[in-house]
């Protein structure tokens, strides 16, 4: 038990500063009714988010541990009521991260939408597609969906989402089809999507088949960009837009060969030559004009995307996705705060290893001068 304390000690100091006053702040923390700090209430929500566990076996565990006795409701209840809680903790960690959430194109709303498939473990434990929608500076889910993992109306497409006129969509490959790209002009959004040349088939201006990697190969230096015009046909409109790419570094180009280069996935098959040479290149689909967004403001917005996925990719991998709320929204979209919180825990944890700091963990922040040792 002295071990685990020590554990938790190390990773408050990853926490910011005011972590507890934030949770005052934000009405996470009106009474402590069954907890004796706000320590062991944040540590009582890791547990469910972190380990996966439903919440009676959090409740149970908690208790087991010395940490709180409470039940699976209070449990549940308290997890709604931080939502605003982890989200700001989120912010704070991702700044301290070196992440600046704040798009390239200013003045601008937009939002980052992505999905992912859990498997809650146990005999009774589901299969959901979670379908998300994060805003961006303040990473504010506005949308929160879960779906079987199969059937109908499951996938990851853009019309699941409520979108609003004026605001700029991000989103990855999964998402780049004609269908979506509609979905996303009918309420006269933007969309900044990642090129999958399979699935949009694009047009020059004059309506003929446009070759995205006989445009893309004039593309001769590390970092040098392009842009071209093209357009989408979708149910029954063409719909204008643009592909912005840039010649990836030797370094970024050996990295995505030498993933290539990878034992294939069950079901994928080998690599293709054409796949190789996309490789080569990141390729951004963009209804934005360029009056509004220039190539490298489309490009570092796409960047921006990008390192959030990193951290979602983290979470996906090494945090345990476990037992989803489905009793509403509110309490969902705080699991997924939860979720994201331990994953930039994980990543602070690493670089801050990385330093091979003798001690183990940060020093505290001093509150009175050093006692002289004369």
């Amino acid at each position: 038990m002295s071990t685990l304390r020590e554990d938790w000690e190390v990773l408050l100091g990853l926490l910011p500063s005011d972590w507890e006053q934030l949770g005052r702040r934000t009405g996470a923390v009106r009474r402590l009714r069954g907890f004796d700090s706000v320590n062991s209430l944040l540590r009582t929500l890791l547990l469910h988010v972190g380990c996966g566990w439903s919440l009676r076996e959090t409740a149970v565990q908690a208790k087991l541990a010395g940490i709180a006795e409470v039940s699976d409701v209070t449990v549940l209840n308290r997890l709604r009521q931080a939502e605003a809680w982890l989200q700001g903790l989120c912010q704070e960690l991702w700044k301290d991260n070196g992440v600046n959430l704040e798009p390239a194109l200013k003045g601008r709303p937009v939002r980052w939408v992505d999905g992912t498939t859990v498997k809650e473990p146990g005999k009774t434990g589901g299969q959901w597609g979670i379908h998300y929608s994060l805003r961006l500076p303040t990473l504010e889910c506005d949308q929160f969906d879960l779906t079987p993992a199969q059937g109908q109306n499951t996938g990851e497409k853009l019309g699941r989402f409520r979108l609003q006129a004026g605001e700029v969509v991000l989103a990855d490959a999964a998402y780049c089809n004609p269908p979506g790209i509609a979905a996303v002009k009918q309420p006269g959004a933007e969309v900044i999507v990642r090129l999958n040349p399979a699935s949009l088939p694009l047009e020059d201006p004059w309506g003929r088949p446009w070759s995205v990697l006989g445009a893309v190969k004039k593309l001769q230096r590390a970092g040098e960009m392009g842009d071209w015009p093209v357009g989408v046909c979708a149910q029954g409109q063409r719909i204008a837009g643009r592909v912005c790419g840039l010649r990836k570094s030797a370094q970024a180009l050996e990295k995505a060969q030498r993933k290539l280069t990878r034992r294939p996935q069950p079901g994928k098959g080998q690599a293709t030559e054409e796949a190789r040479q996309y490789a080569c290149y990141v390729l951004v689909f963009t209804t934005l004009p360029v009056r509004q967004a220039t190539p490298r403001q489309v490009l570092d917005s796409y960047r921006l995307r990008w390192q959030i996925e990193l951290t979602f990719q983290r979470l996906k991998s090494i945090v345990p996705l476990g037992h989803v709320p489905k009793q509403d929204d509110r309490s969902s979209r705080a699991w997924l705060y939860g979720k994201l919180l331990v994953a930039l825990l994980s990543q602070k944890l690493a670089r801050v290893g990385s330093a091979i700091s003798p001690w183990g963990y940060l020093l505290p922040e001093e509150t009175a001068p050093p006692q002289s040792l004369a």
